[in-house]
């Protein structure tokens, strides 16, 4: 039987490379030295995720790289057709390994859903155990396969996606802890203001046989006498609502002891003061468990501005804990994209024009323009279960609220997001598939740049601040939506947040993305990105056939049974369709059809020669109503309109929930993305890239710890059987000390 499509990663799915040689040919001897240690210390770092995922994840990385520290893909080939495995099973077979590097671990980093090899499991157990790393070591690959060859296959309900208690996996809890468990955990972190963003919590019985839940912090420390830290106070018992809380530290600690160490490294390749103090509050927060360290650590991070090697590293991202508190770690290694980030700088001097195109009156638009802070980079190195395509960190509040934060585009990784093979690119008319090809890097950045600069970057809040003086003229301002005075505006201690709540940021993307498709009109600004004459008007056509696509690719993330949207962009995008469809006169057009496999398929088209005459007049009577409704904080228009256009049903002529589930059905399976290598020779660093396919990324890895992978390999199978009695099955209480 064929295992169901959402649970294997298909033999045909695109492989991509991260180009970053330009980038990193531009770094001084220094640079290269400082940003090699940092990877080194992201990918040390970046195995701790193996076990924040699964109880198997880590004991399936270490049989892959016992295979492939014996045998290159190549060589494996050979033993795979000598064992009766298909070329398309082995093939399987990479992909599934390409695809528990690329997440690190056996879940989609994006979506959260198990894969599973797709290939009899028997010819898979054939397979190991006739490779040369079961040759050299039968006992040890033996038991490995013991341990993780039943779970690498199941797909028991509580197996299928990552979740608490009986509705999935996680690690991050022990398997006997229920929602109930995890609240009343939050709650005592919050009453001894501990962050969870570093922790695991397991429940279990002490030494004296009562149940206590231990709050276990990573750091490189255990139970060894310290020096004191703001850190040694807090390790104890406490009484909390009736239960015992024990709070103890050193989770990954042998792992931390790596990143560390190559931290400390860095620290001598620094190019300020800034990345010093940052890097050596890195080195306390990892070595004592300390979330305040890493504050201290972001604030001169944040202080640190416009650095030519970028990098963060820690417990970042929560969203793949089950109750959003727990931190994944990651870490990356980026460098600013000279040419790209000119055109940006050109397009922030030529703001103060460029904001009077704006369809709104000059009172609506900021006394003065401040530059967002954003930067394009090319990433060198991203650890941790995904990369994403940008970052806006870092996410403790009091920070962002104090200090600000980076709103960073990752160039590199945004360009093979989006550079897709002609068979693989859905729902275009076969004559829009060339230029959309040809265009769509061009017509990207010039999207991104006037939405994050001049999208995020424009509109005015009117405000009455607490001793009620307004920051607009009552007697003078006219809204021009109805002719007449400002009658709404934010009361001191009022954001755009705090009053467009669950709709803020996705109105917001849709302000921005809206700002990018109307100013691309303007010949100056596709001047400044060196777009001139028939090109231009390609690069035009492109962006705006891209973001109607877009609309209905977005489908894939709106859920009919809550009527909600999981994703803000996407949202965004949807909203922008119906904007241009609603415009009429054949603009846009959505076409169901059926494709050449006889199930169901869609077209998008867009009349070229309507843009402007149609689509623009539309859209600019849609951001004139966006930005009037967000500067006056009309919350109740703002919400009728958005969700207005936010609503999916099969109203005709579109049908948007049939529509739905085409977009389901021809979605592409996300890439794989492929990194390259710093290593050291003399005191050169020599970067070391690979090709793009499954056994590309499966080399990069195998040739990413060349010094310590079997020792690697030891500590984590060891890190996880120490705790492997707390996923025996719920029903067991397991002593907390082994």
């Amino acid at each position: 039987t064929m295992a169901d499509p959402q649970y294997i990663l298909p033999n045909d799915i695109g492989v991509a490379s991260l180009d970053c040689r330009e980038a990193f040919g531009l770094l001084s001897p220094t640079e290269r030295l400082y940003a090699h240690h940092l990877s080194r210390a992201a990918w040390y770092g970046g195995l701790v995720v193996l076990l924040q995922t699964s109880p198997e994840a880590p004991h399936i990385y270490a049989l892959l790289s016992r295979l492939f520290r014996a045998q290159d893909p190549e060589q494996l080939k050979e033993c795979a057709l000598k064992e009766g495995l298909t070329e398309e099973e082995y093939q399987a077979f990479l992909v599934y390994a390409a695809g528990i590097y690329a997440n690190m671990g056996n879940y989609k980093s994006f979506g959260d859903t198990k894969f599973i090899p797709n290939l009899p499991k028997e010819k898979l157990e054939r397979l190991v155990l006739g490779s040369q790393a079961a040759q050299e070591h039968p006992e040890e690959v033996g038991e490995l396969w013991q341990v993780c060859g039943d779970l690498m296959f199941s797909l028991e309900p509580q197996q299928r996606h990552l979740g608490l208690g009986n509705e999935g996996t996680t690690t991050y809890f022990s398997e006997n802890c229920t929602l109930e468990d995890a609240k009343l955990a939050q709650n005592f972190l919050d009453s001894q203001s501990l962050s969870a963003y570093n922790t695991r919590l397991f429940k279990g019985t002490d030494t004296d046989g009562k149940l206590c839940f231990q709050v276990r912090l990573a750091s490189i420390l255990r139970e060894e006498p310290a020096p004191d830290s703001d850190m040694t106070p807090k390790l104890k018992n406490y009484e909390f609502e009736g239960c015992r809380f024990q709070v103890s530290r050193g989770d990954y600690s042998p792992l931390l002891r790596k990143v560390v160490e190559h931290l400390e490294k860095a620290k001598a390749y620094a190019a300020n003061s800034f990345q010093e103090q940052m890097l050596g509050q890195y080195v306390e927060s990892f070595t004592q468990g300390s979330i305040d360290a890493h504050k201290k650590g972001s604030q001169f991070w944040i202080q640190d501005k416009g650095p030519i090697v970028e990098s963060y590293i820690g417990f970042i991202e929560s969203y793949r804990d089950p109750f959003g508190s727990r931190g994944e770690f990651e870490g990356f290694v980026a460098v600013v994209n000279k040419s790209m980030s000119a055109k940006f700088e050109r397009l922030v001097e030529s703001a103060e024009q460029l904001l009077k195109e704006l369809p709104w009156p000059p009172a609506f638009e900021k006394d003065k323009f401040l530059t967002p802070d954003f930067t394009s980079l090319d990433v060198l190195t991203f650890a941790g279960s995904g990369i994403p395509a940008g970052i806006n960190i870092p996410n403790y509040d009091d920070v962002r609220q104090k200090d600000g934060f980076k709103n960073v585009s990752l160039g590199n990784v945004l360009a093979v997001a989006y550079a897709t093979q002609r068979e693989k690119l859905t729902f275009l008319e076969e004559e829009d598939k060339d230029l959309y090809i040809r265009w769509k890097g061009p017509s990207f950045e010039v999207q991104v740049g006037l939405h994050e600069l001049l999208g995020h970057g424009s509109g005015k809040l009117f405000v009455q601040d607490d001793k009620g003086t307004f920051n607009f003229d009552q007697n003078t301002v006219i809204n021009p939506e109805t002719g007449e005075q400002i009658s709404s505006w934010y009361r001191s201690g009022e954001t755009w947040d705090s009053k467009f709540s669950t709709i803020a940021s996705s109105y917001e993307e849709c302000r921005a993305e809206s700002v990018g498709l109307y100013l691309c009109l303007h010949p100056q600004v596709l001047e400044i990105f060196g777009l001139g004459g028939p090109e231009a008007e390609d690069v035009v056509y492109v962006n705006w056939l891209n973001m109607v696509r877009a609309g209905l690719l977005g489908l894939e993330f709106y859920t009919p049974e809550t009527a909600s949207w999981r994703q803000a962009h996407m949202q965004a995008r949807f909203v922008i369709l119906r904007v241009l469809l609603e415009a009429g006169e054949g603009l846009v057009t959505v076409v169901p059809t059926t494709g050449s496999d006889g199930r169901p398929d869609a077209r998008v088209r867009l009349d070229r020669h309507k843009i402007r005459s149609v689509g623009k007049p539309a859209l600019e009577q849609f951001l004139r109503r966006l930005q009037v409704l967000k500067s006056t904080g009309d919350v109740a228009a703002g919400r009728a309109l958005y969700q207005g256009y936010s609503a999916v049903t099969d109203a005709a002529p579109e049908n948007f929930l049939a529509l739905r589930e085409t977009v389901l059905l021809r979605k592409e399976a996300r890439k794989l993305i492929v990194q390259p290598n710093t290593c050291l020779e003399g005191s050169q660093v020599q970067l070391l890239e690979y090709e793009a396919s499954a056994a590309g990324l499966i080399r990069s890895f195998s040739e990413r710890f060349p010094e310590d992978g079997l020792m690697l390999e030891e500590v984590l199978t060891g890190l996880a059987k120490a705790d492997a009695r707390f996923w025996r099955g719920p029903k067991e209480t397991p002593p907390l000390k082994a």
